[in-house]
C-alpha cells in the first residue's frame, strides 16, 4: 500500500504545537502575540477566502491577524506606502501579499518592499536568493510545506532524482533549489519540454506543480515512486493523474488534503517563528 502524505493531518498536529509556542510568547512578553499582516487588494473572491483562510488559521494558534483591504484602483505607489508602514510597525511580524493583484500594480516591486524579516511567505527576490544559496530566509510558503511534509514522513531525498513539472517563482523554482539542498538530483521540467514523458519515467520523486488539471499521466510514473501533486482544480483533481499511479507508488499527495494545507501552516509556522525572534 502506497503511504499517504496527509497535510491535513500534519498541519494540525503542527498548529497544536504552535498553540504552545505562541503562549509562551505572551507569558515572556506580558501578553504580546505574532501578528500576520494580511493585505488583499481589490475584491477577487477566490483571493478574499484565502485571505479568510489564512486569518482563520492565526485564531486556531492564539496568534493575530490584521487585515488592510484596499481598493481595485489602487496604484503601486499606494501599495508601496501601506507596505512600509506595515515594514515599520514592531507589532507586525509577517506581511502577506494576496497574489493576484489588480493588472495596474507592479506586484513584484510590491512583493520585494516587504522587509525581509516580515516576509514569511518567501516571496521577495532577496529571500528567494538567499534561499537558494543556502542562506538563512524564510522559504516560499508551498515548496517549504512540500519539504515539511517529506521530512514529516521520512522520505529519503538524498541521492534521489526529483523531476518538478513547472517553473513558477512561488513554486517551481524553489522547489527545485530545496531539493538540490537536500542533495537530491533535479531536473526541473515544464509545458514546452520535449518529450516530458520520459524525463518523469526517471523520477524517484515527481512535484507536478504545472496548473493543469491531471496535465501529468499515471503511465509516465514509474513504479515506487514519491508523487508529490501540488495542483488543485475544479472537480478536486490536481496537475497529476492520481488514480493511476496510488497502485504503484510508494507514497503519494492526495488532492485535497496533502499540499494545500501545508502552505497556509508554513505561512503560519514562519509567521510565528518570526514573531519569536522580535517578541522573545
Amino acid at each position: 500500500m502506497a503511504l499517504v502524505l496527509d497535510g491535513k493531518a500534519l498541519a494540525a498536529e503542527t498548529e497544536q504545537q504552535l498553540l504552545q509556542r505562541v503562549e509562551a510568547i505572551k507569558a515572556k512578553s506580558g501578553g504580546r502575540t505574532p501578528i500576520l499582516a494580511t493585505i488583499l487588494v481589490g475584491a477577487d473572491p477566490a483571493s478574499a477566502t484565502y485571505v479568510k483562510m489564512k486569518g482563520n488559521a492565526c485564531k486556531r494558534v492564539g496568534m493575530g491577524s490584521m487585515k488592510v483591504e484596499m481598493g481595485d484602483d489602487t496604484t503601486t505607489e499606494q501599495l508601496l506606502a501601506k507596505i512600509e508602514e506595515l515594514n515599520n510597525n514592531e507589532d507586525v511580524h509577517g506581511i502577506l501579499l494576496q497574489h493576484p493583484v489588480p493588472a495596474q500594480i507592479d506586484e513584484r516591486a510590491c512583493f520585494d518592499a516587504i522587509a525581509l524579516e516580515k516576509d514569511v511567505d518567501g516571496v521577495t527576490c532577496l529571500g528567494f536568493g538567499r534561499m537558494s544559496m543556502g542562506e538563512e530566509a524564510y522559504g516560499c510558503a508551498t515548496p517549504k510545506g512540500i519539504m515539511r511534509l517529506l521530512e514529516h514522513y521520512k522520505i529519503e531525498l538524498e541521492g534521489k532524482h526529483a523531476v518538478v513539472v513547472g517553473r513558477s517563482p512561488i513554486l517551481g523554482k524553489p522547489m527545485a533549489a530545496m531539493l538540490l539542498e537536500s542533495n537530491a538530483t533535479v531536473t526541473i521540467c515544464h509545458s514546452r519540454t520535449k518529450n516530458l514523458a520520459d524525463h518523469i519515467k526517471q523520477a524517484d520523486i515527481i512535484v507536478g506543480a504545472v496548473g493543469k488539471p491531471e496535465f501529468i499521466k499515471g503511465a509516465w510514473i514509474k513504479e515506487g515512486a514519491v508523487v508529490i501533486d501540488a495542483g488543485y482544480h475544479p472537480g478536486g483533481v490536481g496537475d497529476i493523474e492520481l488514480s493511476a499511479v496510488i497502485d504503484k507508488c510508494a507514497a503519494y499527495t492526495p488532492v485535497p488534503g496533502g499540499v494545500g494545507p501545508m502552505t497556509i501552516n508554513t505561512l503560519i509556522f514562519q509567521s510565528v517563528d518570526s514573531g519569536e525572534k522580535s517578541i522573545g
